[in-house]
């Protein structure tokens, strides 16, 4: 019984001593950008097949816009931008005008989970080839 309590407190202890620097400074920062924010933090993945359940992922990336844009996507500000103009909706961001891609059929797998504003986000999306992927939105999927 005296182990199962001293195993318990230096549980409790190391996660104080880890965990309880990361806890103030998360406090701190979004009372400074005056109140409470929704997080959002969303992990992007692609992969080449016709849907996200037989695909296996050949990248990824993680992208939190709040309270500040981070992550490693490429283009992490452009993107969190880009998704609080079109109000965190993936369907949302349009094909550019000015791409021009060939018909070729190599499908594209894009999948979205986390949260966006304080909500959980799932999305999924199969492009026909790299080009269309690319085209939609300026750099969210641009990874």
């Amino acid at each position: 019984m005296r182990n199962t309590a001293r195993w318990a407190a230096t549980l409790g202890l190391t996660a104080t001593a880890i965990c309880g620097p990361l806890t103030g400074a998360a406090l701190a920062e979004p009372a400074a950008a005056s109140g409470l924010y929704a997080p959002s933090a969303l992990v992007l993945t692609l992969g080449h097949g016709d849907s996200a359940a037989t695909v296996t992922p050949e990248r990824a990336v993680t992208l939190t816009c709040a309270p500040t844009s981070s992550g490693t996507h490429p283009a992490a500000p452009l993107a969190c931008a880009e998704l609080r103009a079109a109000g965190g909706d993936f369907d949302a961001l349009g094909a550019r005008s000015d791409a021009l891609c060939t018909r070729e059929y190599d499908p594209v797998v894009v999948t979205v989970d986390g949260v966006w504003r304080g909500k959980r986000v799932s999305y999924e999306r199969t492009f026909a080839n790299e080009c269309v992927k690319s085209s939609y939105g300026t750099s969210v999927f641009a990874f």
